[in-house]
């Protein structure tokens, strides 16, 4: 006959095993990434007794976690991508908050054009000069304060991928230290331990993009970009950083073990959108915030050398800045050097470059890896010209393998001064005045009138330009010199163009400005800068480019937005998933707790009848 009293054990048994794994589950209701626990049952085998058989009681199989690899899997993608997503708009947003903050660039911009303005209309006046003079100093102090945020958000990046890779190596560790305590458990798998290593694998997705995969041994190995490992069996292997090989200010992601650079392949978490942001969003709004900055001085600084001061001399650079700055690999092998100038401002680009030697030829590419045609030879008397660029090479022989990189733009904002610090040195009117005869019969008239060469000790001299025929004219007597409608007539440095066409004893007068004093005629030119095409090929100006900067920040703000909103409802929908499998649920387990509390009663009733059953027969043999 069934043992009774091993029946009642066995059931006494299995609901203190049910009770305990409740209330495991009620104190871990909310530790995050705990995962509800289930006790499983299975009736022992029965013993058989003539032609039936007799239950014996239950036995305790397995407490197993509720769990769905699908989902979890699911979740550490979706906690990949909100934390990237979040990582990379709070960034974006800094940037914006930058460009409509205090240092506004468009309100100093057009301050310093209305006090451009200004002067034009009292070219003699000391305020009004005084005034242009502070403007211009305002707006210069502008663009190196922009340009000192954006390299304090540089530096902020640079801190979180440090601080980032840290917790990435903290965490790898942990989940290497909990793959060897799994391992090495025997029978069902620990519940408790496989929910800590999962809770540390959705930390660590969210630090950065990555694939897990599960091993035989139960072990997890863990991979970031192109199957990099982070975690193999028992063992982690550390990220680490490393000075970019152009510029040692600049971090890159390496693999701490071999050093080789990470920065490229890395996607997803917080360490992807650190990456990301810097690559896509911060150094082009530097380079076009430095193109902004060129544009201006060299357009202004062009038109400030065609006018006269207050003391009657050419007007010199207006603005100062940086030009573009070379960095040589730190690996290159050879002694060569490269030097780097604008050649052509208006084909300049916001892009980097890398000048390359594979041993034979030079060769140049953008910043996405995209070939940029050059000509010439490297020379100083046949530069590279490529990008709005001329490229020099100097020094000694290059090695297989040299490279160079070419920043255009990146440090013109702040590097911008006003290099003038007199007011009289504001030069608001022309140097040369022309003018055509009073008796001349063709229909030819003084267009453009500029200063070619500034150091020419005659340009201040009187000439008088003679046509002794529709084609052909004399300077002060001189030799007969062909004319071509269209074509500046150029001389003592000065270079005229005649609107028109001149009849035979035209003549024409080019001599100084005698009011100089009182002339705004260049304070205008430079006042109309503001709307001048320097940039795309005379296709953009100096606020159109600032414009494309705050939209170009705006995009990426917006887009960036819309994807934490929308990330964060694809993690709220995988936890709620998750949850719905792993989450434990108040209400099932107080009912939990009254099945199994009234299973132990009734199986201690059953023990109490076993042992009033054992005294009865004992006392029938008294």
């Amino acid at each position: 006959m069934a043992d009774l009293l091993s029946t009642g054990v066995s059931g006494l048994l299995a609901a203190q095993v049910g009770l305990s794994t409740t209330g495991h589950n009620v104190s871990n209701a909310n530790t995050d990434g705990y995962s509800r626990q289930q006790v499983s049952f299975a009736a022992r085998a029965p013993q058989a007794e003539g032609r039936y058989y007799v239950g014996t009681g239950v036995d305790t199989q397995a407490v197993q976690r509720a769990y769905s690899q699908y989902l979890n899997t699911a979740l550490w993608s979706a906690s990949s991508s909100k934390g990237r997503a979040d990582a990379y708009q709070g960034l974006t947003d800094q940037l914006n908050n930058q460009l409509s903050g205090s240092s506004n660039l468009q309100a100093s911009l057009d301050t310093f054009f209305g006090a451009v303005q200004d002067l034009a209309n009292a070219p003699a006046d000391a305020s009004a000069r005084e005034v242009l003079l502070a403007r211009s100093g305002a707006l210069a102090s502008t663009f190196r304060a922009l340009s000192g945020q954006f390299g304090s958000l540089d530096g902020q990046v640079q801190r979180q991928l440090t601080d980032t890779v840290a917790s990435i190596n903290s965490d790898s560790a942990a989940i290497a230290k909990l793959n060897e305590r799994i391992r090495a458990s025997t029978g069902a798998q620990p519940a408790d331990l496989l929910d800590q290593r999962d809770a540390l694998i959705r930390k660590l997705s969210g630090e950065v993009g990555i694939s897990v995969a599960t091993q035989n041994d139960g072990t997890l190995g863990v991979f970031v970009g192109n199957g990099q490992a982070l975690v193999s069996g028992t063992q982690s292997f550390e990220l680490g950083t490393a000075p970019n090989t152009y510029d040692a200010t600049r971090l890159e992601i390496v693999d701490k073990g071999t050093g080789a650079v990470l920065s490229g392949r890395i996607g997803g978490g917080t360490l992807g959108a650190l990456l990301d942001f810097r690559s896509n969003v911060l150094d082009p709004a530097q380079n076009q915030l430095g193109r902004a900055a060129l544009a201006l001085a060299d357009a202004f600084n062009a038109q400030h050398a065609q006018g006269v001061d207050l003391n009657g001399q050419l007007g010199g650079e207006f603005f100062s800045v940086t030009g573009p700055v070379v960095q040589a690999a730190s690996g290159n092998a050879g002694s060569a050097t490269l030097s780097a100038g604008i050649d052509d401002l208006g084909a300049l680009g916001s892009q980097d470059y890398t000048l390359s030697y594979d041993g034979t030829a030079w060769s140049l590419k953008d910043g996405s890896g995209a070939a940029v045609v050059m000509t010439g030879t490297g020379t100083a008397g046949d530069p590279f010209k490529a990008a709005g660029l001329d490229l020099t090479l100097g020094g000694g022989a290059a090695n297989a393998g040299d490279s160079f990189r070419i920043q255009p733009t990146r440090n013109a904002a702040g590097s911008m001064t006003v290099a003038i610090t007199d007011p009289n040195r504001i030069a608001a009117a022309v140097p040369l005045l022309g003018s055509a005869a009073g008796t001349n019969s063709g229909t030819a008239g003084v267009g453009a009138l500029t200063v070619a060469d500034g150091s020419d000790p005659n340009l201040f001299t009187p000439a008088d330009i003679v046509f002794s025929s529709p084609t052909t004219y004399s300077i002060d007597g001189g030799p007969a010199q062909a004319f071509t409608a269209g074509t500046p007539i150029v001389h003592n440095g000065w270079s005229v163009t005649l609107d028109g066409a001149p009849a035979n004893g035209d003549s024409f007068a080019i001599k100084p400005n005698a009011n100089a004093r009182g002339d705004n005629a260049n304070a205008l030119k430079l006042g109309a800068v503001a709307d001048l095409g320097v940039l795309d090929g005379g296709a953009t100006s100096v606020g159109r480019a600032y414009g494309q900067l705050v939209g170009q920040v705006g995009s990426a703000g917006a887009l960036a937005d819309d994807a934490a909103k929308t990330q964060g409802s694809v993690y709220n929908q995988a936890m709620a998933a998750q949850q719905s499998v792993s989450g434990v649920n108040m209400d099932e387990e107080a009912a939990n707790l009254v099945r199994y509390q009234q299973a132990y009663q009734a199986s201690a009733q059953i023990i109490t009848a076993a042992n009033t059953v054992f005294n009865a027969l004992l006392g029938a043999f008294k």
